[in-house]
């Protein structure tokens, strides 16, 4: 899908921004590419739509060189994502989506319907064509950002710290959604990040970048458990080392498959004596198809329970949940790193099947920091 042959940039002065890079990249993968401020992952990323240009070696797309395409061209067959999003304040929604296929000439009603699918997409209806972008929050933005980059299909996708600018929360939640979007569709991504998290979390391989050249290009699982060198190791860290172990590596093996939740009708003195009787805090919150609707907390129902009187009327829907092939390692992160009690578990569906809780991941933290305390002993021996 996309190859790089020994690619440099060489600015004024002989300084190299990227040093005889080599990279192949198949179809339907997600690339991470991170590294220390200057060690040229986004000029890396920026040269393979030319929009800056390289200075040796050769980029192929499909097996053809960009270097013979027309620059405007080879920018339209490829999608282009920045942190900062880009979208135009004086267009709509709609327009902004469909920019790039009208520039292509596309049939009106093609631009609705494609719109209109894409929009589905991210759980955005047609009630947003007519608005502007200032009327939308920053996660919504930063969907139409992405969702412009798909409008006229393209293979191949550039993001440029797209979720860098958004709160955690939001930044999470899109990172779950796009993840999703990319195995849906399956694009080929070229994406850059700082965060070692993001990377871990989003990638089929990582790139790690220093001062130019590539240190080390493996999958997420690999580089944690085999960093090349110590330049690595420091930079992943070793607290994320640590949430490695060879054998409970997804959500479903170590997930409480038997949730307790409650539905909407039901009211809040039910819901106190159901957390009284098992003994929590909080209830998950499901509709009668056991879809996962929100949580309520024993602090919210204290706040409210004069003024109402049904679970609906004082549910949080801003609940976070993760799929049963969700990797421990993001739900260590967003447990221990977000300060969350819980994360629910999902089917496809978004239908409640299991919940994760910071208890039910102690065993592997202290089986990690057992096992290495026990490797120094034996090797003190």
């Amino acid at each position: 899908m996309l190859k790089l042959e020994n690619v440099s940039k060489i600015y004024k002065g002989g300084k190299k921004a990227v040093n005889h890079v080599s990279l192949e990249i198949e179809k339907g993968e997600f690339i991470c590419f991170i590294g220390p401020s200057g060690c040229g992952k986004t000029t890396t990323m920026k040269m393979i739509n030319r929009l800056i240009e390289p200075s040796e070696g050769a980029i192929y797309i499909n097996g053809k060189n960009i270097m013979e395409k027309d620059p405007v061209e080879l920018r339209r067959e490829i999608g282009y994502v920045i942190q900062q999003i880009g979208l135009f304040p004086h267009m709509t929604i709609l327009e902004n989506i469909t920019l790039v296929p009208k520039l292509l000439k596309w049939k009106e009603e093609d631009k609705l319907v494609r719109a209109k699918e894409l929009l589905k997409l991210v759980d955005m209806g047609e009630e947003y064509f007519n608005r502007y972008p200032h009327e939308l929050s920053g996660g919504q933005q930063q969907r139409i950002g992405v969702l412009r980059a798909l409008a006229s299909n393209p293979p191949l996708i550039l993001m440029d710290e797209p979720f860098g600018a958004l709160d955690p929360i939001t930044r999470d939640s899109l990172q779950e959604e796009f993840k999703h979007l990319q195995r849906t569709l399956d694009k080929t991504i070229v994406f850059v990040t700082h965060d070692m998290d993001e990377a871990i979390k989003l990638a089929d391989r990582i790139v790690i970048l220093k001062a130019g050249k590539i240190v080390q290009v493996d999958t997420p699982d690999e580089i944690l458990r085999h960093p090349a060198n110590e330049f690595v190791e420091e930079f992943i860290g070793k607290d994320r080392l640590l949430q490695t172990r060879p054998n409970v590596e997804l959500v479903k093996q170590m997930m409480n498959r038997s949730p307790i939740s409650i539905t909407e009708e039901k009211t809040l003195q039910e819901a106190i004596t159901l957390m009284r009787d098992k003994r929590v805090d909080s209830l998950l919150v499901v509709d009668e198809m056991n879809v996962l609707r929100g949580f309520v907390d024993i602090e919210t129902i204290s706040e409210f329970r004069k003024k109402a009187t049904l679970i609906s009327e004082v549910v949080n829907r801003e609940v976070f949940s993760v799929k049963e092939d969700t990797l421990i390692r993001d739900v260590v992160q967003r447990i221990l790193k977000r300060g969350f009690k819980y994360v629910p578990v999902v089917d496809e569906h978004q239908r409640l099947v299991g919940i994760m809780t910071r208890a039910s991941l102690v065993d592997i933290v202290y089986d990690s920091l057992w096992g290495e305390e026990n490797t120094m002993t034996t090797e003190s021996v």
